[in-house]
């Protein structure tokens, strides 16, 4: 159930961040930029990861539980499942957003993701989430770079 609501999810946020990521003024000059998150925003981005967490740890918990075939979740692992989850919708809620502070949440999920995959069995997409917690780390250099950049040249 993680799964497959983190990837239907990142297919509308994706369609989402498309949308804003390609807005322009009438001078064409895109709207959207990346930006740092004011103290506000931080304690949405809380409360957004907190309620993911909660509903998914819950569901999760009550999935892998019930005696119904068609819900059980064999192999969940409710309170980590949920927390790689809620991260990686919380950074993908960021990302749409141009916000720098994404990368520590996909930084997160990935840290996260890492034994999580391995103790499932899925060795190689644990290394998977190696290569993405590097690349986390790159974007976010890169970003924090571009923010210093755009206010160098404001």
């Amino acid at each position: 159930m993680g799964e497959a609501s983190v990837n239907f999810y990142y297919t509308v946020m994706s369609i989402y961040g498309w949308i804003l990521w390609a807005k322009k003024d009438q001078q064409h000059h895109h709207v959207l930029h990346i930006t740092f998150s004011v103290k506000r925003e931080w304690i949405h981005h809380l409360l957004f990861f907190l309620t993911f967490y909660i509903v998914l740890y819950f569901g999760l918990t009550w999935m892998s539980q019930t005696s119904i075939s068609q819900i059980h979740i064999k192999g969940a692992i409710p309170w980590a499942d949920a927390f790689a989850s809620a991260t990686a919708y919380t950074g993908m809620w960021l990302m749409a957003k141009k916000k720098v502070e994404s990368w520590y949440w996909w930084i997160a999920t990935n840290i996260a993701s890492i034994p999580l995959y391995f103790v499932k069995h899925y060795v190689l997409t644990s290394f998977l989430y190696v290569v993405l917690l590097v690349m986390a780390f790159f974007g976010l250099f890169e970003w924090i770079k571009r923010v210093k950049q755009q206010h160098a040249a404001a």
